[in-house]
């Protein structure tokens, strides 16, 4: 039997790790994360876990867009920031 709440910590560590290194991937762990404590708080009866895991999914959501959008949006116009993507150019960039 799988075991949520291994999974959960295993989730909550890496996602941890991956936002720390400003990687966009750890606000999607941290998503799903909140939805596996969610369905751990029904199936336990402690209810008091899914509303603050419903606000944890909210905001995972609205940092996951802002900061792909923010690290699109550095990719064109050519001002890169550590932990974005790398871009390859043929032309040299004068700065």
């Amino acid at each position: 039997m799988l075991r949520l709440d291994y999974l959960s910590c295993v989730l909550t560590i890496a996602s941890t790790i991956l936002v720390g290194r400003r990687c966009w991937e750890g606000w999607a762990l941290a998503a799903v994360n909140s939805v596996i404590v969610c369905f751990i708080g029904l199936r336990t009866g402690q209810l008091g876990f899914i509303p603050a895991n419903v606000f944890c999914m909210v905001m995972s959501t609205v940092n996951l867009r802002a900061w792909r959008k923010s690290s699109i949006l550095s990719l064109r116009s050519g001002d890169f920031q550590f932990g974005a993507e790398i871009a390859i150019r043929d032309e040299p960039v004068d700065r």
